[in-house]
């Protein structure tokens, strides 16, 4: 049967981030993909302008759409933005979700270091909506927020994921991508034990989005029966590709997009050289 994908995020006009890079990914990965949209951040490959929240009724609305007539095999939350939709959103799982693996991505800063989360809402994030996550994916910058001091090493990065741990949430996956160094490393951290994901760093600007198509992805093992260490591990290797295939590619005047489809796109290529 077709996995299906609900995403409760915000919207990004350039197609690179948000819900259109999670619809993306849900497609790329086979799964039949939702969206609830959260808020409108009026933003481009070059930075966020402006950003406007949907009012708290329309998004419960479209989340008794969905939950009325499509029960998702796995829920993403990306940009909240506020308290109030934090809070709504935390209710409404919490009231009409049972069994559900739910991917937080605790988005809140855009690439052009442009705020998606207003601060007053991080300990609100961190009290209503951790605790029902079955695993949450920081950035080095996120996590720093959510723990309130610097991780600039492999042990603090533990440190860190422990902290993280304690507000509930079951796993956390933290990406070291914003540290220096010529490798990525990132920690899966559960109770009971911790891998490490080390991979080359890739030089390129075309990474707006890599956290929501991460997240994503792992949100689409998971939706297809995958255990969280295969749903993230394949994860790692799709966000790679992706990046990888759009290195060079020129869209946008900022932070390029990652290419969602490059599989695709990769044999379609390959059968128009092979005509």
């Amino acid at each position: 049967m077709l996995a299906k994908a609900l995403t409760i995020a915000g919207f990004d006009a350039s197609g690179g981030a948000g819900i259109q890079a999670d619809l993306k990914t849900f497609s790329a990965l086979g799964c039949y993909g939702m969206s609830v949209l959260t808020a409108l951040p009026i933003q481009n490959t070059c930075g966020v302008s402006n950003c406007y929240s949907i009012p708290l009724t329309a998004i419960e609305e479209q989340l008794d759409s969905i939950f009325s007539d499509i029960t998702p095999d796995v829920i993403k939350i990306g940009m909240l933005f506020n308290s109030e939709i934090v809070n709504l959103v935390a209710q409404y799982l919490k009231q009409n979700v049972k069994g559900i693996p739910v991917v937080v991505d605790p988005v809140m800063v855009a690439k052009s270091g442009d705020m998606l989360l207003l601060s007053e809402a991080v300990n609100t994030l961190k009290e209503k909506i951790l605790p029902l996550a079955t695993v949450v994916t920081p950035n080095i910058d996120e996590a720093e927020v959510l723990v309130g001091h610097k991780i600039n090493t492999q042990a603090a990065m533990l440190d860190a994921a422990r902290e993280i741990l304690e507000t509930g949430v079951e796993a956390v996956f933290l990406k070291g991508g914003h540290m220096e160094g010529d490798m990525c490393q990132d920690l899966l951290f559960t109770e009971d034990k911790y891998q490490w994901f080390i991979s080359k760093r890739i030089k390129s600007k075309n990474t707006h989005g890599t956290g929501c198509t991460l997240s994503a992805a792992i949100a689409s093992g998971l939706a297809q029966g995958d255990s969280l260490i295969t749903s993230c591990s394949n994860a790692k290797e799709y966000i790679t590709q992706a990046i990888l295939s759009f290195q060079y590619e020129e869209i946008g005047k900022g932070h390029g997009p990652v290419n969602h489809f490059h599989a695709i796109w990769k044999q379609n290529l390959a059968e128009k050289v092979a005509i």
